[in-house]
């Protein structure tokens, strides 16, 4: 009987896992937690964006984009469906793309692909850390690498797996945090932390505009949150980590534009004289930003409405609609959803994801040099690529 070693109990090293016990192979799943699927578990809020309906390599980030396309089109949207409803988890695809559990539970997926792969006789060893790769090659038909990545370090994120690619002469892509939170070099944040708005993030490198994002932003102590955010991170953190100049814009009123929104500041102002400018903005933003906008501006929140006239309503306007700050640091690691860099792909075969270095040892999902933007498209490759590892070791 073949016998193949796992290290890893995540998306890519469950699935993995359950191909290989289904064909007969005897799995020996390592964890280094108590319990396995720990990411699952946290992912979408506890409501787990299990994948997405539209998959391409323009969804993913890496020294090659390309790498991906064979694992997605041989283990995409629908073969990732059919395999779910043959384990009974029904799924939600949302008119974005999107898809949950239809228990819209995160714990319905995790339990699901452990029951399952324990009912196939997987093995599952955890509180285990895996120290010796050679050992394992040497004891094993085939080792798969399902480690993940540095992210979120407080549920296990390491990078165990890049050492052990390293240990076999792999090179590696340096590390960043993706879809991670942004620290700001502005006082003005402090003020405004907990509160929150739909606006725009607008991500700038060296002050050229790289990227748009529409979505909630939070403010809060050390910078901002909120998806727009994580959105534009990716960006951001590679341009960190090469030295360039980042600053974010960010405009809290997207639905208008500077004349709109001055002429409306006037209005309100010209309607109710005995307004201060303060009470203007508190009918179009939050409180604590609207004090922030004002300081920022050298504006007195007492100023009386009768005192504003249309320059002091357009450098309001101006500054509501394109507020920008310095970027100097990501959350880090810890915060971080996923991580970009890791093993480099020119090194792995795309149809096996087996390495070209070392014959039966395979990497799967976030320690290789693939993330993927927000929406499902991590999972989506931790799936796929865990089906491809799966395949070739058991010649499917």
């Amino acid at each position: 009987m073949k016998k193949t070693a796992i290290i890893g109990g995540g998306a890519s090293g469950l699935l993995c896992a359950i191909f290989c016990a289904k064909s007969g192979i005897h799995v020996d799943l390592y964890e280094q937690n108590s319990k396995c699927a720990k990411k699952i578990l946290v992912s979408g809020n506890g409501r787990c964006n299990i994948t997405n309906k539209n998959l391409s390599s323009n969804d993913y980030f890496s020294q090659n984009p390309s790498f991906v396309d064979f694992a997605l089109k041989e283990f995409g949207f629908d073969a990732f469906e059919k395999f779910c409803n043959s384990i009974g988890l029904l799924l939600d695809a949302k008119d974005d793309g999107r898809v949950y559990p239809l228990s819209n539970e995160a714990k319905s997926v995790a339990s699901l692909l452990i029951s399952y792969a324990k009912n196939l006789g997987v093995n599952f060893h955890t509180d285990t850390k895996i120290t010796d790769i050679k050992n394992l090659l040497n004891k094993y038909d085939s080792v798969v690498v399902a480690t993940g990545s540095e992210a979120a370090s407080h549920l296990g994120g390491n990078s165990d797996g890049q050492e052990f690619a390293k240990e076999v002469g792999h090179n590696i892509i340096p590390t960043y945090p993706s879809l991670v939170q942004l620290h700001l070099g502005s006082k003005a944040v402090k003020k405004m932390s907990g509160a929150k708005v739909d606006g725009e993030a607008t991500l700038l490198i060296n002050n050229k505009k790289e990227l748009i994002c529409k979505g909630d932003i939070l403010f809060t102590d050390y910078g901002v949150s909120g998806f727009a955010v994580l959105d534009i991170s990716q960006g951001a953190s590679v341009a960190l980590m090469e030295h360039s100049h980042v600053s974010i814009s960010i405009n809290l009123l997207p639905a208008f534009n500077v004349q709109m929104l001055s002429a409306h500041i006037s209005k309100v102002a010209s309607n109710m004289p005995h307004f201060t400018i303060l009470d203007i903005l508190t009918g179009l933003i939050p409180l604590k930003i609207a004090q922030a906008i004002l300081d920022e501006l050298n504006i007195l929140t007492s100023t009386c409405a009768d005192e504003i006239n249309i320059k002091v309503a357009k450098k309001i306007a101006n500054q509501l609609l394109n507020w920008r700050f310095e970027v100097n640091d990501t959350h880090g690691f810890r915060h971080a959803e996923v991580a970009g860099g890791g093993v480099d792909t020119a090194e792995i075969n795309p149809k096996t994801f087996e390495s070209l270095k070392q014959k039966n040892l395979y990497f799967c999902g976030e320690v290789l040099d693939v993330v993927g933007r927000r929406g499902g498209y991590n999972f989506a490759f931790a799936w796929a690529s865990g089906y491809a590892a799966a395949k070739d070791i058991t010649n499917l």
